[in-house]
């Protein structure tokens, strides 16, 4: 008999935590040009910008298998509450300064780097919530429609932070993103995410993060993928560096990139909206393609072309992210024992927050020696091999929709 898929919009714990992560993302994405136009407002000095930014970046390369373990080891709609309620203390701390009229450069560097504990913390709660209150065939649809309000907040967020900053200022606008965060946390208490937890067994900390290492290390189909994913995020962090160069000078100005951002963020939630309509009988063989589609971009740019072609190379290119995110989360959850899961997500996660700040750091140099197609090329040469590579893994082609293997 055909089991039918359970409408996720009738699971309350869905709605409670699609509402709450929603209002988490939003926060999230508002935080870099508030902090950015509160920073350059405070002393107009780039160093200060690039260590507070850094200040919030390290604690999460840091941290981020260790909060793969607690969410792990605890309830995780215990430990996204925490992250949550620390990331709004941390804003509504820059806040109170502002609106006190002063700005010390070390007091934001300290809270930024309390954001980066918060965001190390959460960040792999998201795939064991999805698990605890989605059954299993309703976990795509789910996905989809998270992956669909991450990528709203990544278009809004940007435009919502600089409308606040320039109307109420850079204080009030840590106070909104502040309330965000602790109205995410309070969504949190009708959701019941309990699982067994080791540490009652006495299983120790340090047992417990080797443990999620060798189940990372035993997957081929996992690693692998990440490694794709790391490329992929190294390329992106290119792409964000030149491309506005591109734009400037070749293309119309800032205007003309914007207008090819936002055709991207287009096709990020268009691709999240797309994948639970899909079918894919082997996942990760679509995933792989849909992550070698974010050449196009790159080589469109290494031309560079029409900024209408350059628009649609983009959309395209992220929209394949989006299907690729949905369904990439989808296979985990099914794919991987429920107690492991976060650490899972975790080191998912700590490869791309460093591959992206490193595509960012090393662009402009290179393209000082070399000019900027040649390395927009190579990335997109990469891009496109090392996922499609990914299709030869055995264990990638053996994995198929239909549920745990």
């Amino acid at each position: 008999m055909t089991r039918v898929a359970v409408p996720v919009f009738t699971l309350p714990g869905f709605r409670r935590l699609l509402a709450g992560r929603s209002l988490s993302f939003l926060a999230t994405a508002l935080v870099p040009t508030a902090l950015t136009l509160a920073v350059l407002d405070a002393t107009g000095n780039a160093g200060d910008l690039g260590l507070v930014l850094a200040a919030e970046l390290v604690p999460q390369l840091v941290l981020l298998p260790v909060g793969g373990v607690l969410a792990d080891r605890f309830p995780a709609q215990r430990v996204a509450f925490a992250a949550d309620l620390l990331r709004g203390a941390a804003q509504l701390g820059i806040g109170i300064e502002l609106l006190l009229g002063f700005v010390r450069i070390t007091d934001l560097v300290v809270l930024s780097a309390v954001t980066g504990v918060g965001i190390a913390f959460g960040t792999p709660t998201m795939s064991p919530l999805v698990s605890a209150v989605v059954p299993g065939d309703a976990r795509l649809a789910a996905n989809g429609h998270l992956g669909v309000a991450r990528g709203i907040a990544l278009v809004a967020g940007p435009g919502i932070a600089g409308v606040l900053v320039v109307t109420v200022g850079a204080g009030w606008s840590f106070v909104a993103t502040a309330a965000l965060f602790t109205a995410a946390a309070a969504t949190l208490g009708g959701v019941r995410a309990d699982r067994p937890d080791p540490a009652a067994r006495g299983t120790s900390f340090f047992r417990e993060l080797a443990d999620g290492w060798r189940e990372v290390r035993i997957r081929s189909w996992f690693w692998t993928n990440l490694v794709g994913h790391g490329v992929s995020n190294l390329a992106a962090g290119v792409l964000m560096t030149l491309g506005p160069l591109i734009a400037v000078r070749s293309l119309g100005g800032e205007v003309t990139w914007v207008i090819i951002y936002q055709a991207g963020m287009a096709g990020l939630v268009v691709g999240a909206l797309a994948a639970p309509r899909l079918r894919f009988g082997r996942p990760l063989v679509a995933t792989s393609v849909c992550g070698a589609l974010f050449a196009l971009p790159l080589l469109a740019f290494a031309v560079p072309l029409a900024p209408w072609v350059e628009a649609v190379a983009y959309g395209v290119g992220m929209l394949g992210v989006g299907t690729l995110n949905t369904v990439w989360q989808t296979t985990m959850q099914r794919h991987f024992p429920v107690t492991a899961l976060a650490r899972a997500d975790s080191y998912d996660a700590l490869l791309s927050f460093a591959a992206r700040p490193l595509g960012l750091a090393i662009a402009a140099p290179i393209a000082a020696l070399t000019g900027v197609a040649p390395p927009l090329i190579v990335m997109a040469a990469l891009v496109a091999a090392v996922n499609l590579a990914i299709i030869a893994v055995p264990e990638v082609r053996s994995i198929t929709g239909s549920g745990p293997r």
